[in-house]
C-alpha cells in the first residue's frame, strides 16, 4: 500500500519550522516507510513555499525531499474526485484527496490538515499523522 503525502506532512521534514511538534515522530515514521511514500507537484510546491520562509537550510532539505519521494501525476479520475471533494475542501486540498483516492495503489494519506483528514476518512483512506493521537481530526 502506498501512502500519499500532502504538503502539511512534507513540511515536517523542514528544519526550524515553527509549531511542528510532530516533526520527530514524522521523521521516524517516514524513515521506516520511505519506499511507500508518494506525493505530487502540488505537495512539493507547498513544501517549497514553507521552506522559502525558513531559509537556506530548509530550502536545501526541500530539494532533497523532492528527489527522495516519487511523484504522481494528476489523472482524469483525480480531477473527478477533487471536483466532488471541492464542495467541502478548498481546490488544492481537494486535489490532495483526489490524488489519494484515485490512485489504485494508494490506501492512506499522510496529513496534518484536519479537514483533509476528515474527508479522506470519508473516502475510506487511512489517515496517518505521526505524533498525533488516533482520529485526532474528530476532536
Amino acid at each position: 500500500m502506498l501512502v500519499y503525502v500532502d504538503g502539511s506532512a512534507l513540511s515536517r521534514y523542514l528544519p526550524g519550522a515553527p509549531g511542528l511538534p510532530e516533526a520527530a515522530a514524522w521523521h521516524e515514521w517516514a524513515d521506516e516507510h520511505r519506499g511507500d511514500l508518494v506525493t505530487t507537484p502540488l505537495s512539493l510546491s507547498e513544501l517549497r513555499r514553507a521552506a522559502d520562509l525558513l531559509g537556506p537550510e530548509a530550502r536545501e532539505r526541500a530539494r532533497e525531499v523532492e528527489l527522495e519521494i516519487p511523484h504522481l501525476r494528476f489523472s482524469d479520475q483525480t480531477l473527478k474526485v477533487a471536483a466532488m471533494a471541492a464542495s467541502v475542501l478548498g481546490p488544492f486540498a481537494a486535489l490532495h484527496v483526489g490524488t489519494a483516492v484515485a490512485h489504485p495503489d494508494v490506501g492512506a494519506i499522510a496529513t496534518y490538515d484536519p479537514l483533509v483528514a476528515r474527508v479522506a476518512a470519508l473516502y475510506q483512506l487511512s489517515v496517518i499523522s505521526p505524533g498525533r493521537p488516533i482520529h485526532w481530526w474528530l476532536g
